[in-house]
C-alpha cells in the first residue's frame, strides 16, 4: 500500500489515483497547496498497483537513441505570437487531430485553476497553448487516454516530465498510437500561491517571448484575448521572482528524478534560451523553440511537418548550457519554509510575502552589498 512518508518522493502525477481498482485513493491538498495520495485503508485490498505505477518507485526503459536537437518555429506568425515560444506544440497537435485523434494538455478552468483536459478539434488547441504557472490536476486523464488508445485512436499527451512518466508507468506498455511531449521544467509552483496571486492582483497572465515577460490584463473575462493593459518582466513581477528564486516549488522538484537528456517522451519542448549565442542569425525576438526528438516515430512525425516549420539542427550539449533545467534540479530557496509559514498565517498581500522573503535572504543581501561595494 502506497504511503507518502517523504513528500520529496512524490511528484503528484496521480498515476496511483488512476490505477487503484478500488477507488480508495484521493489526492489531498496540503498546507502548501500540493496534492498527495491518501489511501482509505478500509477499502484497500493490498493489490499494490499504486506502488507498481509510481514513476518515482519504478523506472522504465528510456530510448537508447541520442536526442536530436533543433531550433524551430511555426511559420504561421499568428500561432507563433499566441504561443509561449515558437509554436511547435500546435503543429504537432494538429497532426494528431487530423488523424482523428485527441490532444491532452494543461488548461485553465473557469476559476483559473490548471487541469488537464483533452481536445478533439484544432480550434480548441488555443486553450492548451502557453505556459501554466501552477501544478496541473491530472484527474482521471490517464484512464481516459488508455481507453482511447485501446480504441485505436491517436493520442498526444503533453505535460511535465513526471506526468509523462506517470502516464507511461500507468499504461505499462508501449502504444504506437501514443505520442508524448514533455518540457524542460524549472519546477512546479504552488497552486494556492498562484491562486492568491491572480486573485489579489486581479490578473490573468500570458507569457511573452524574451526576458520571461508577462502581458497582463484585468479579469473581466476568462476568454482569451490578445489585447493587454501592460507588460511586465520577471524582474518586476512578484510571482515570477518567487518562481525563479525557487521559493514555492513542489518538494520533489528540488530532487527531480526525471531531469535527464534521454527521456521516455517522444518530444521535449522548451523556449530556446541562448539562441542569440548559439545561432544569432535565427534570433528574431519573436519566439524560438528548442525541440528534442527521442524516438523514431517522432522523427517520422517531424518529417511530416517540415514544410510548416522553420528548423535547424543544433548541438544538444551546447543548447543545454543555456537550458540547464533539462538535467539539473532547482535548489530550494533558503526562506522557503519561512515563506509558507508567513503565507499560511496571513494570505493577504501575497506580493509582500514573496518580495520580503526574497529580499531578506542571505544571498540577496550579499548581492545588494556587492552592488553597493562595486
Amino acid at each position: 500500500m502506497l504511503k507518502t512518508n517523504n513528500k520529496s518522493e512524490c511528484s503528484g502525477c496521480q498515476a496511483c489515483y488512476n490505477a487503484c481498482p478500488q477507488s480508495c485513493i484521493i489526492m489531498e491538498q496540503d498546507t502548501e497547496g500540493f496534492k498527495y495520495p491518501l489511501v482509505d485503508e478500509t477499502k484497500c485490498n493490498q493489490c499494490d498497483l499504486c506502488e507498481n505505477v509510481c514513476p518515482n518507485m519504478n523506472s522504465i526503459n528510456k530510448t537508447s537513441m541520442p536526442p536530436l536537437a533543433f531550433a524551430a518555429y511555426n511559420k504561421d506568425e499568428n500561432i507563433r505570437t499566441k504561443s509561449s515560444s515558437g509554436g511547435i506544440f500546435s503543429i504537432i497537435a494538429e497532426q494528431i487531430i487530423k488523424k482523428g485523434g485527441l490532444v491532452y494538455g494543461a488548461a485553465f478552468d473557469e476559476n483559473f485553476n490548471v487541469q488537464h483536459q483533452g481536445v478533439a478539434n484544432i480550434d480548441s488547441l488555443e486553450i492548451l497553448r502557453g505556459n501554466k504557472y501552477s501544478e496541473s490536476n491530472i484527474g482521471y486523464t490517464y484512464k481516459e487516454i488508455k481507453e482511447n488508445l485501446e480504441n485505436n485512436l491517436f493520442v498526444l499527451f503533453s505535460g511535465t516530465p513526471c506526468q509523462v512518466q506517470g502516464l507511461k508507468t500507468y499504461l505499462n506498455k508501449e502504444y504506437d498510437n501514443l505520442f508524448c511531449i514533455d518540457i524542460i521544467c524549472h519546477g512546479i509552483p504552488s497552486p494556492i500561491v498562484w491562486h492568491e496571486y491572480i486573485t489579489q492582483n486581479k490578473k490573468k497572465t500570458y507569457p511573452l517571448w524574451k526576458k520571461s515577460s508577462f502581458s497582463i490584463q484585468y479579469l473581466d473575462t476568462f476568454e482569451y484575448t490578445t489585447s493587454t493593459n501592460y507588460t511586465i518582466t520577471h524582474n518586476e513581477d512578484a510571482f515570477m521572482k518567487g518562481f525563479l528564486a525557487n521559493l514555492y516549488l513542489r518538494p520533489s522538484c528540488y530532487k527531480c528524478n526525471f531531469k535527464t537528456a534521454n527521456r521516455v517522451s517522444d518530444f521535449t519542448l522548451a523556449t530556446f534560451w541562448g539562441i542569440e549565442h548559439i545561432a544569432p542569425e535565427l534570433d528574431d525576438d519573436k519566439g524560438m523553440s528548442l525541440v528534442m526528438i527521442h524516438s523514431s516515430k517522432a522523427i517520422d512525425l517531424w518529417e511530416n511537418i517540415k514544410d510548416e516549420i522553420f528548423s535547424k539542427q543544433v548541438d544538444l550539449q551546447q543548447a543545454l548550457i543555456y537550458n540547464p533545467s533539462m538535467t539539473n534540479s532547482a535548489k530550494p530557496h533558503e526562506n522557503r519554509s519561512k515563506f509558507f509559514a508567513d503565507f499560511n498565517q496571513q494570505k493577504s498581500n501575497i506580493n509582500f510575502h514573496i518580495s520580503y522573503n526574497i529580499a531578506n535572504s542571505k544571498s540577496e543581501k550579499i548581492k545588494v552589498y556587492l552592488k553597493k561595494f562595486l
